[in-house]
């Protein structure tokens, strides 16, 4: 059986807080900002694109259950910098 080895992180061209333009995809030619960046798996989730629904079970956190919409990742491959951030 194949073991399953960790990626090793890469330097990626986008980091949190750039303005980038989604260039492939559902989201495609929408702007936002980057939230967060994985450069393990190479992803970034992009401040109010790609949601997607999650159905939650009531627990004694939220007892009323429901549906909320979370940002998805994004491969970084498919976003494109327009503006960065002097951090």
């Amino acid at each position: 059986m194949a073991t399953k080895t960790k990626a090793t992180p890469v330097k990626l061209h986008v980091k949190t807080g750039d303005t980038v333009k989604v260039i492939a995809g559902d989201e495609r030619g929408k702007t936002g900002v980057i939230k967060s960046v994985n450069r393990s798996t190479q992803r970034v989730i992009v401040e109010g694109l790609n949601l997607v629904t999650k159905h939650n079970k009531p627990s004694a956190k939220n007892p009323q259950g429901g549906i909320t919409k979370i940002e998805a990742p994004i491969h970084v491959s498919n976003v494109q910098p327009i503006a960065t951030t002097n951090a």
